[in-house]
């Protein structure tokens, strides 16, 4: 399991210079977005994008954030309960698009967040995806390609 550290940081021009080119379809997080991450993937990962789960009042149920490391050379997601309460399922999905056979995944019962999961930077000519789960709510997206 790798270290928490709570960053609240964006990422965007250092992600770029890591992976050595331009990131398409997604931007990165603004310094707001990323202060209710958690800093649950570990040190050196800064925050480059999140994705809202909404709930039936239309209100922000969890996020779902996306960081990258350039020392790891990983992408790591996380999805973050707004406000953390009794157990509740929650699960966070880290893939590539637009195939992968391996997912990383974590569900469960959770107070606060689901994860961290991780995966490689994926190779050329592919994107990543990322999807959060809280009770029965779920949002996903995709970008992120090198």
């Amino acid at each position: 399991m790798k270290p928490i550290r709570r960053k609240a940081a964006t990422a965007g021009a250092l992600a770029v210079l890591a992976l050595g080119g331009t990131l398409a379809a997604t931007a990165p997080a603004s310094a707001a977005t990323a202060g209710a991450y958690n800093g649950a993937c570990g040190a050196g990962y800064e925050v480059f994008t999140s994705t809202p789960v909404m709930s039936s009042q239309r209100t922000v149920a969890a996020t779902t954030y996306v960081a990258y490391s350039s020392a790891d050379r990983q992408w790591c997601a996380v999805t973050v309960r707004s406000k953390p309460g009794a157990r509740v399922f929650m699960e966070v999905t880290l893939d590539t698009w637009p195939t992968s056979t391996t997912p990383a995944r974590d569900a469960g019962s959770y107070t606060a967040f689901a994860g961290p999961v991780y995966k490689d930077l994926p190779e050329p000519g592919r994107c990543m995806t990322w999807s959060g789960s809280i009770d029965l709510y779920y949002n996903s997206d995709r970008g992120l390609c090198p």
